[in-house]
């Protein structure tokens, strides 16, 4: 069949920013428990999603490998955070990773000041820079103001959100820093204030952080992240909502994607109307409760199954390794070291195409060389089908293959997926693209369906 892959180029602008915080700091076993019970006053709402395409002076190959390289150290960090309890751990300050790609737009404060921030579903905490900063990087709306916020209070450092020694402390008021693998940080004071997101939705009392010194390499375009994780401090947890959705658009496209909260998540995209949902339980890791956590069991690559090792389909009772997650802020989807392996000899094998030499220039594990007699679309790439547990998803050519060709003819074609060493498995958001991904928190359920985002 023809092939529809996305085009490394375009894959190059939507991997231009990936430096978000994985802001989770619950390590404990108990569920998450709602900080508020927050109302809109509305059955549901939306808040568009951009992606934050920052022009760097580099070449592609240097961005791909960038990314790529960031990716590596979000899942080695995600990993660690999963599994709290190796050998090395103690009683330290938690190091989050950060990649993100997608800008959400809202306002805080009374008067309402613009704010954009990057969405993660793989975090919690709500952060965005605040004055007087001492330390502050670039952003493009203005820095939020506390003090001429008339509906701005501080969170007392009495406060059950203040008990993590690792993340907060006690200092006329309660305070916090967070740490990212990079070593760039975030370091301010909590407090709640009045959001509004959407059109017209109002929430008081959201509980975020004021990050008035942040160093490192910053959030270009953002101002700070909104978590949307399992935690008590998410967005998600703080509107007491049982359901939120996301669509992201294609990543050939500059359009805007939606996430969805409340009844819209689910009532949203008529053009899904009839369309299959796979539908798959969301499971709980013991020693992380704010990621996502599906359980993937094979996939099929033209009509070969590849299995998954029961090992590591969910997290470890006993070490929380293994599983795999959700994640908006990783690019690439990451699998068990050995599953790639097989994948990879399949993929090898069905196409028909030479396998690149290891050049290092794009940063994947995997290429074909495109000859220079051939145009990228004449290209027959096999199937991929997820089977997740109880359902299965087959997914488009460009949510799983890339391709960048060459003036003169010629090019290569790439999977853009990657092996972890770790056993811990990453959905990433390549391979969302086009999907409308439902939480169904009350269900305890992820369902996706295939639709045209835009």
């Amino acid at each position: 069949m023809a092939s529809s892959f996305l085009s490394l180029p375009s894959l190059l602008l939507f991997l231009s920013l990936t430096i978000t915080s994985l802001l989770v700091h619950s390590s404990s076993s108990k569920p998450p428990r709602p900080v508020h019970l927050l109302r809109t006053g509305r059955v549901g709402f939306r808040i568009g999603l951009t992606r934050a395409d920052h022009g760097r002076n580099l070449t592609k190959f240097q961005l791909v490998k960038r990314s790529v390289r960031r990716g590596k150290l979000r899942l080695e960090r995600l990993a660690e955070l999963a599994t709290p309890t190796g050998p090395s751990k103690g009683v330290r300050a938690p190091v989050f990773p950060g990649d993100g790609e997608f800008l959400m737009n809202f306002t805080i404060g009374s008067p309402a000041v613009p704010v954009s921030a990057i969405m993660d579903t793989g975090s919690d905490l709500i952060w965005t820079q605040c004055m007087p900063c001492t330390k502050c990087f670039d952003q493009t709306t203005p820095v939020f103001d506390p003090v001429k916020s008339s509906s701005l209070r501080n969170i007392s450092c009495t406060s059950e959100l203040c008990e993590d020694p690792t993340v907060f402390k006690c200092d006329h008021g309660c305070k916090y820093l967070y740490i990212y693998g990079d070593e760039s940080s975030t370091r301010g004071y909590m407090a709640k204030d009045t959001f509004i997101f959407g059109d017209s939705a109002s929430v008081h009392n959201v509980v975020f952080g004021c990050g008035v010194n942040n160093q490192g390499f910053g959030l270009p375009e953002g101002s700070g992240l909104v978590g949307l994780g399992r935690g008590p401090l998410s967005l998600v947890s703080q509107l007491d909502i049982d359901k939120f959705s996301y669509c992201l658009t294609s990543m050939e496209e500059n359009k805007t994607s939606q996430v969805l909260f409340g009844a819209l998540a689910d009532l949203n995209y008529s053009a899904t109307s009839g369309k299959t949902r796979s539908t798959t339980p969301l499971v709980q890791n013991p020693f992380q409760s704010s990621f996502y956590y599906v359980s993937l069991k094979g996939i099929t690559i033209g009509k070969t199954r590849v299995r998954v090792p029961k090992s590591t389909r969910k997290p470890n009772n006993k070490d929380g390794s293994g599983g795999m997650i959700l994640d908006s802020g990783t690019t690439l989807t990451y699998l068990d070291e050995d599953v790639f392996g097989a994948l990879k000899k399949e993929f090898t094998s069905q196409m028909k195409l030479r396998v690149s030499k290891p050049s290092g220039a794009t940063g994947l594990d995997l290429c074909f060389d495109l000859p220079t007699t051939t145009d990228v679309s004449q290209v027959a790439v096999p199937k991929l089908k997820l089977h997740f547990e109880g359902s299965d998803l087959e997914l488009p050519e460009e949510n799983y293959m890339i391709s960048d060709t060459w003036d003169g003819g010629g090019g290569v074609v790439c999977l853009a997926m990657a092996a972890s060493s770790s056993g811990l498995s990453i959905f990433g958001n390549i391979a969302q693209q086009n999907l409308l991904v439902l939480h169904d928190l009350e269900k305890e359920t992820v369902s996706f369906t295939r639709t045209q985002c835009d």
